[in-house]
């Protein structure tokens, strides 16, 4: 059965106010969830760790942002020491980065602090409603992601 139109708008609704309690959390909570680590780092470096040394294009894609925006931020992580870049040797014009130590901690530390904060937002929740709401995101970012790629 399609979802009706005042489901699909509860729908929209919820999520739009999930983000904006994202936006605002994100900026009063920045240090909290983050330390040391900018909060546009964590798009950056997961792939390092994932998936070992990358050009920024590839960065720039994983995490959703132009190729100019993301080398401003990993010329950021550099001067912070959380990458390091050196040639790529199939194109000398291109280079390659990759998780330093430093980096690979700072994940550390941004995980245990993002634990926690969700083990106090989630202290009410049970294990079922949990799981039930990540299958149920995870279809929703895929769908998302899907639809954009049609619209564009």
């Amino acid at each position: 059965m399609p979802i009706t139109p005042e489901t699909r708008d509860r729908l929209t609704s919820g999520l739009a106010r999930v983000i904006r309690s994202g936006r605002h959390l994100s900026v009063r909570a920045a240090d909290a969830l983050y330390g040391d680590l900018p909060s546009f780092g964590w798009a950056l470096l997961v792939p390092l760790e994932q998936d070992g040394e990358q050009r920024c294009s590839a960065l720039a894609a994983r995490a959703g942002v132009d190729v100019s925006v993301a080398s401003r931020q990993l010329a950021a992580l550099e001067r912070s020491g959380y990458v390091e870049r050196r040639p790529d040797p199939r194109d000398g014009r291109a280079s390659l980065m990759h998780l330093t130590d430093a980096g690979a901690r700072a994940l550390a530390v941004t995980r245990a602090l993002r634990a926690q904060w969700a083990g106090t937002a989630l202290a009410d929740w049970d294990e079922d409603d949990a799981r039930l709401l990540s299958g149920l995101l995870e279809r929703l970012a895929t769908d998302l992601d899907r639809a954009s790629t049609a619209v564009a």
